[in-house]
């Protein structure tokens, strides 16, 4: 009698697993011993051998047994790892990326990480000159090089360069006046008086 072996995903099919299922004559368990469990179970032997010869865990030498200590539960916890999955990865991929997570910035810019920098950012003063579309002037000094276009009804003053401003704009209330427009040299400095 023959039995079908039914597949639901083929992610089961793919996903190659190195075992190992003979060593010399002996042959192991049927299904194989995967070889990152004893991979695993390597690295945590030679853990507990070198933590049991160091100062501050050698004092639970005489509490445990040896074959407990040394061989029973490096390879408990090695069987443990090797059939964990999280997020469906192994777990030596999930935990190198919890670190490399834990170690990474935060703060990206385009999706990649800011630059370090040693101190704030602040955004420089922001210029806000009216354009004169409001009911009303105000006050305002400019330095030139540029061209300033007044709407409103206005007095203008032009000083010797001993004054405070070159050129002063007064103005004029209940009157209506056509735009006129003022260029200024450079250094040149302009000043709208509301009073």
């Amino acid at each position: 009698m023959s039995t079908s072996l039914e597949i639901r995903s083929f992610r089961s099919v793919f996903a190659l697993e190195r075992r190992i299922y003979r060593v010399d004559t002996l042959r192991l368990n049927p299904g194989g011993i995967p070889l990152r469990g004893v991979a695993y179970a390597a690295a945590l032997i030679a853990a507990a051998l070198a933590a049991g010869a160091l100062p501050p865990t050698s004092w639970l030498d005489p509490l445990i047994p040896w074959y407990l200590r040394d061989v029973g539960m490096p390879l408990a916890a090695a069987m443990l790892l090797g059939a964990m999955r999280i997020e469906g990865r192994p777990f030596h991929l999930a935990a190198l990326a919890l670190l490399s997570y834990g170690l990474a910035r935060r703060r990206l810019d385009g999706l990649a990480p800011l630059p370090h920098r040693s101190g704030w950012w602040h955004p420089p003063a922001v210029l806000c000159i009216p354009d004169g579309s409001d009911a009303r002037f105000r006050s305002l000094r400019y330095r030139g090089p540029g061209a300033v276009l007044v709407h409103h009804a206005h007095l203008r003053a032009e000083w010797p360069s001993t004054r405070r401003a070159d050129v002063t704009l007064h103005p004029l209330a209940g009157e209506r006046g056509r735009a006129s427009a003022l260029e200024l040299a450079p250094g040149a400095v302009l000043e709208v008086r509301t009073s």
